[in-house]
Formats: structure tokens, C-alpha cells, sequence
């Protein structure tokens, strides 16, 4: 990933949390629109990567909207086999589809997520995913 913009997404991400922190909603809106503008500019091009559209998945309060900007974040990790990516891509769509009341759409997130996990060095999302997975499949 282009290293200035991987800086200017964790900058956003950091300004989105302490706006969110201290509910500041209308400067949160305004760096939400500024990460939704690098995705749509980088959208296609060599600059494009999963962190950016994962980030502003995590960061959208519309569930069924978050969904699709992580289908998206997972379309292009898989374009790069980006294992850690379609894993927390994978895991993150997986709880927004339990919210939403998606129980089978949760269970195949996690599933896919489970097998990417499987080549990724961050063990407690490797279990995180394995848990969830195994608590739905039981319930």
C-alpha cells in the first residue's frame, strides 16, 4: 500500500474515533466524507487497497451500508490474497451480519474467515473468528 496514504487513512481513523469519543458528529461527518473521497479516488487504481475500504466499513453507522463497503474491502483483498485482510474483513462483516439479524450470512463470513485465518499471524483474531463461528453453529 502507497505509504502516504496508508498515513492519511490512520490519521482519519484516528480523528473518527475521537470524534466519535466525544460525539463530535459534525467534524466526524466531515472525515468520514475525506475517507470516503480517498476510496473513491483510489477506487480501481494501483492505489487501491482493502485497509482504506475496511476503514470506512468500521466507521459507518448504516449497517446494511457497512456490509457492502466490506464486501468490497473483501472483494479486493481477495484480488491481492491478502490473508490478514480477508480475515478481519471477513470477521468484522460477520458481526455487522449477526446485528442486522443475519445468522447464515454471520456463519459464512466467519467460515471464510477461518480459512484465511489459517495463514495469518494474529493469533487472538484467529480465535476470536474460531469461537464466534463455533458459538453460532452451536446456538
Amino acid at each position: 500500500m502507497n505509504t502516504k496514504i496508508y498515513k492519511e487513512v490512520l490519521y482519519l481513523a484516528k480523528e473518527l474515533m475521537s470524534c466519535a469519543h466525544k460525539k463530535d458528529q459534525e467534524n466526524f461527518d466531515a472525515f468520514y466524507e475525506e475517507l470516503k473521497g480517498i476510496c473513491d479516488d483510489n477506487d480501481g487504481t494501483d492505489k487501491d487497497h482493502p485497509v482504506q475500504w475496511e476503514t470506512l466499513a468500521d466507521f459507518t453507522d448504516d449497517i446494511e451500508l457497512a456490509i457492502s463497503i466490506y464486501d468490497t474491502a473483501f472483494k479486493k483483498a481477495e484480488a491481492t490474497n491478502n490473508k490478514d485482510y480477508l480475515s478481519s474483513i471477513g470477521f468484522s462483516a460477520a458481526i455487522l451480519k449477526l446485528e442486522f439479524g443475519d445468522k447464515a450470512g454471520a456463519i459464512e463470513s466467519l467460515e471464510k474467515a477461518k480459512i484465511h485465518s489459517n495463514k495469518i499471524i494474529d493469533k487472538e483474531l484467529k480465535a476470536e473468528i474460531h469461537d464466534l463461528l463455533k458459538e453460532l453453529q452451536e446456538s
